[in-house]
This record gives C-alpha cells, structure tokens and sequence, in this order.
C-alpha cells in the first residue's frame, strides 16, 4: 500500500487534474516564470550589446587604439626550412638546395618590378613617407613606396636564378617585423644590418657582401600605419650573400638591427632586433 500511496504522490506531483498543475505550477504560474525569463534574457543581451556598440565606438578600423610595442622589433630570415633555422644542404646534391631557390623565387615574387610600379609611389630616399590625417578625415588608403627586386641585385634571383646555392655562396634575405608608427633611426641616419659568426665560428664566415649597399632599411619606407590603412605596404629587404664561408662545417650566425633609436637588447624579448641561425654547406 506505501508503495501505491507514493506512485500516485508522483503522478500527482508530475500531473494533477484536480488543480490542473503540472510539475507543481498551474499554467498561469509557468506562464509568468517564463515571461521572468524571457524578459531577463533580452534585458542581458541587450545590455551586452549596447557594452560591444560602445566599445566599438572606440576603436579605429585602421589602427590599434592601444598598442604595447616592444621598443626592438623582430627579425627574420628567408628562406626558412623549418622553426630550427637551420639551412643546410650539399652542394652536389640539387634536391637539398633546390627547395631554398623555390623559397625565395614565392617570397621575392611581389617584389617583382612590374609589380611594384603598378602598385606602389616612386618616394624620395633617405627621408620618411609621412602622410598624415587631416583632422577626423582620414587619408587611408595610403601610399606605399616601391621596392624593387633589382635592389637585391646578386640576390635578386634574376641573374643567379639559384642565388648562389649552387656555388657556395647562398643569399639569405632579412626582413624587419612590421610595427605601426615605427620611425627606426634619427637624424637622417637609416638602420642597417650586419651580420657575423659566434664567437666559436669567427674565423668561419669569411666575406660578406649586402644588398642595398651597407644592408640599409631605407627611412622612405617609413612608417608603417598598419594592414588596412597602406594595403599595398611592401616590407624593405636586406640580402646577405656568404661568398667564401667554411664548407662542411656547422656555421653559427647571427644578424642583427643597428639604429640610433633602436636598443640591441630587450628584457622582454631577449632575440628581438637580432636573428640566429645555422649554416652548413657540404661538398661531399
């Protein structure tokens, strides 16, 4: 019989046709709990939506409102094989090469002259490309300037269409990361690259050779005011070209930024500004 007496208390409780409520509430009442609800609900997305409508307000389509830039920008090298930088490959075997050639022919690609005159501004050199807003008028898109492939000349693919993998003497490209607003160097002075082996590989590298002359990042493509706003935006290139390093010997090499605004160490990026990576070149 307690068994009886419990199965009906659940059958009432699940449905009573004597109150006509179901799970303990009349309709009326699961009427309103559900009213509560929706009502609640529409209020939080709304709050949230007027929160991201204001928030958005805020902020620029062509720039980061806010921006916590390291005070040295990264580095880095072309053609990179893999995360270890390292390029090694044998001379005798073209298939160990003939993939870095290919890298750099995709890389170097939009920098191909007839590009970059259909795209981009001949700039005066050694000064920066400032263009300015007027007021809350925007002057987006904004111009770039050209940088031709030639400039690279030896390592420009276009003479040596295996930039000198072949014989020895490979060309590495070196680009700086982009960094809105940034004007590396002062007082005219242009920020170069140079490039030299650990102290255990010193008497290893032999002569170097960079294109532009110097390995300079001219001040004309200066600064960079971000993806949207110069669409056409085309990052300056430095090549190094290794003309007589040591041959079947791992060569521990490291680049780096020289500019008169720029630190060469950073507590928070130990790398930035410098770049590191190992070449071996084998004969046999």
């Amino acid at each position: 019989m307690a068994k009886d007496g419990e199965k009906s208390e659940w059958k009432d409780f699940i449905w009573n046709p004597r109150t006509r409520e179901f799970l303990g509430r009349t309709a009326s009442s699961w009427g309103l709990i559900l009213l509560f609800y929706l009502v609640f609900y529409i209020f939080l997305a709304g709050l949230f939506a007027l929160t991201m409508y204001v928030m958005l307000q805020t902020l620029d389509e062509h720039k980061p409102t806010w921006q916590d830039r390291l005070s040295t920008p990264g580095m880095v090298i072309r053609p990179k094989a893999d995360e270890t930088f390292e390029i090694v490959y044998d001379i005798q075997k073209t298939e160990s090469w003939d993939m870095y050639a290919q890298a750099l022919d995709k890389f170097l690609a939009p920098y191909n002259n007839s590009v970059q005159t259909q795209k981009n501004d001949e700039c005066t050199p050694d000064q920066y490309f400032v263009q300015e807003d007027s007021g809350d008028v925007k002057n987006n898109p904004k111009r770039s300037c050209q940088f031709n492939r030639t400039i690279l000349e030896d390592c420009s693919g276009i003479n040596d269409r295996y930039y000198g993998y072949q014989d020895g003497k490979p060309c590495i490209i070196i680009k700086l990361n982009r960094v809105i607003g940034m004007l590396p160097g002062k007082d005219g002075q242009a920020p170069f690259v140079t490039c030299g082996a650990k102290k255990e590989d010193t008497d290893k590298i032999g002569e170097l050779m960079y294109f532009p002359p110097n390995g300079t990042f001219n001040l004309m493509y200066y600064p960079y005011y971000g993806k949207k706003a110069q669409v056409n935006y085309s990052q300056p290139l430095v090549a190094v070209k290794f003309l007589n390093i040591t041959t079947n010997q791992d060569v521990n090499i490291e680049c780096r930024i020289n500019a008169n605004n720029i630190p060469l160490a950073s507590e928070r990026d130990k790398f930035a500004g410098k770049v590191s990576f190992k070449l071996r070149i084998n004969t046999n």
